[in-house]
């Protein structure tokens, strides 16, 4: 897949090398269900701890920057190219992210409801505590591969 997406857009990989494999969420259904939305345009943020990536040995990502999303199965499915990035507090959500990541309802306190489970959850996993004042990494991206999928196609 990396090597079809290079091939028909090196002006892309040139001012951008990197990439990630990863997936949305922190279970396979969730991993799933989010992909869905993405493949289907109704999802295009995403956030997450700036906490997270140095606990992977990641750096946070640039705009620019590409991540191969997998499946729950860790099969390849896309790949999403970071368009835009902050990083800022819990608090610093708006309605408009919160649309654009496309979950639940699409509202702002649906938004802060979830992502609080989630985050509590996945901090509490890692042996951390989640606080509302921890730093998190908001991005919108597009979907850049395969073709059917890209934002140019629907």
């Amino acid at each position: 897949m990396w090597q079809e997406y290079c091939a028909a857009h090196p002006e892309a990989v040139a001012a951008s090398p990197e990439y990630t494999i990863e997936h949305f969420g922190d279970t396979k259904r969730l991993a799933d269900e989010l992909l869905a939305h993405v493949v289907s345009g109704r999802k295009r943020a995403t956030a997450e701890l700036v906490a997270d990536f140095p606990a992977r040995g990641e750096q946070v990502p640039r705009i620019g920057s590409h991540w191969i999303a997998c499946d729950g199965n860790g099969t390849p499915s896309i790949i999403i190219r970071s368009i835009e990035l902050r990083i800022g507090s819990f608090e610093s959500a708006d309605a408009a992210f919160a649309f654009d990541e496309g979950e639940d309802d699409r509202s702002l306190d649906s938004w802060q409801r979830e992502h609080r489970r989630y985050w509590t959850r996945v901090s509490a996993a890692q042996g951390r505590q989640w606080s509302e004042s921890d730093e998190i990494v908001f991005e919108r991206f597009e979907v850049v591969w395969p073709p059917r999928h890209t934002d140019s196609a629907h």
